[in-house]
């Protein structure tokens, strides 16, 4: 599992990754790997993984996803680690309410709930805003 900064040739994958999000956002993506924003997670068979982060406050997480036959692989752990441990400030993060395997995986990383977000998406799910900071251990 070797984690990298994302590549322009890899936007066709994480296009196809990007079919696993809830509310997926090409756009952003395309924006992302123009710049810093794009981590991948490589396996054998080329991306497993990637997140996308965008500048604000900190740095904020839009999309994170591992292919299904990859997950519980610590894939997902290890591309949050890499944003972290290079942020110079706090990162955050959203997830849906009932996102509980999601859910896990933040909290067991350090992520605390910092507020609530009614019908955030598109099917009137609720989400949670998740947030620490980069230089305390999780």
């Amino acid at each position: 599992m070797t984690v990298r900064a994302g590549r322009r040739s890899d936007e066709s994958a994480l296009r196809t990754l990007q079919r696993h999000l809830r509310e997926p956002s090409p756009s952003l993506l395309s924006h992302g790997l123009g710049t810093d924003g794009v981590l991948v997670d490589d396996a054998a068979d080329g991306p497993a993984g990637y997140l996308l982060a965008v500048d604000g406050d900190g740095r904020h997480v839009a999309e994170l996803v591992v292919r299904p036959e990859r997950r519980r692989e610590g894939r997902a752990t290890a591309l949050l680690e890499r944003l972290v441990d290079t942020a110079t400030g706090p990162v955050t993060l959203l997830v849906a309410v009932d996102n509980e395997p999601a859910r896990r995986l933040y909290d067991s990383l350090g992520f605390r709930e910092r507020e609530r977000r009614p019908d955030f998406y598109d099917d009137g799910t609720d989400a949670l805003l998740l947030g620490r900071d980069a230089d305390r251990p999780g």
